[in-house]
């Protein structure tokens, strides 16, 4: 389990982003898969949520996850929802102790949010798609519909693909720009014509600064370059392997 300074510092809250180890699945998912989309076994990924959950002590019951969509969608959980009953979501924010917070990944950004002030926190899914659209923003601005102040917050960018790993084409980077011209930026050359790379945690940040967040911290673990830690969309792709596993990031305030 990987933490976040930014986080701790904050306190009254629990978190972390996990890594691939410490599970029960076998094969493409080996070892802490906790994604149910995944195709592995439902029984096998519900035991690997329950231990990532015991390693925050909370218990196993009180971890919700959206269906992700790469949207800019936010909830406010209230009350812990089952799997079945997920909504189509890529942020939550929460103001109820102990309910965990649980975003899944496989090369996106997971993104964990905390003002212990006002006792909120928040998690939200970014790939390039859903940081574009304004997940981030949403999720800050839902907080502070709770009672949040963007300034009291802490933000922390768990593992995903980093820039070295991260080719795309000069259209994806013209999408951007058509946004933004300073988003060039997070561009840069790449080996192959027509491709370049691009810094997803680096345009989080910028997303995340121009929400005037108080604090934004990243991990800068690649997930797409180590397979031993992290489970990768793109590096399945690239090997032609149909399944992968997804990570599991968690926040919740502290049981009172």
């Amino acid at each position: 389990m990987i933490t976040s300074t930014a986080i701790e510092q904050a306190g009254n809250v629990r978190h972390g982003f996990f890594t691939r180890r410490g599970g029960a699945s076998s094969g493409a998912f080996e070892s802490l898969n906790c994604g149910y989309g995944s195709g592995d076994d439902r029984d096998t990924v519900r035991s690997n949520r329950s231990r990532a959950m015991q390693r925050l002590a909370l218990p196993a019951t009180a971890l919700v996850t959206g269906y992700q969509i790469h949207s800019a969608t936010v909830a406010v959980v209230k009350d812990v929802w089952s799997p079945e009953e997920a909504p189509k979501v890529d942020g939550m924010v929460c103001a109820v102790p102990a309910i965990a917070l649980g975003i899944l990944t496989a090369d996106c950004a997971p993104v964990l949010f905390v003002d212990s002030e006002a006792g909120i926190v928040g998690a939200a899914h970014a790939g390039w798609r859903g940081a574009k659209d304004g997940v981030l923003e949403e999720t800050v601005r839902a907080m502070t519909a709770l009672g949040a102040h963007p300034r009291r917050i802490a933000a922390a960018i768990g593992p995903c693909i980093q820039q070295a790993s991260y080719e795309v084409s000069e259209s994806f980077r013209a999408d951007f720009l058509a946004d933004d011209e300073r988003n060039d930026a997070f561009f840069a050359s790449a080996g192959s014509a027509g491709h370049c790379q691009f810094d997803l945690p680096g345009y989080i940040v910028h997303r995340l600064n121009g929400c005037s967040v108080g604090s934004v911290e990243s991990v800068g673990l690649d997930t797409y370059g180590d397979s031993e830690r992290f489970f990768s969309y793109r590096r399945a792709t690239h090997r032609g392997e149909r399944c992968y596993g997804r990570l599991l990031s968690i926040i919740a305030l502290d049981p009172r």
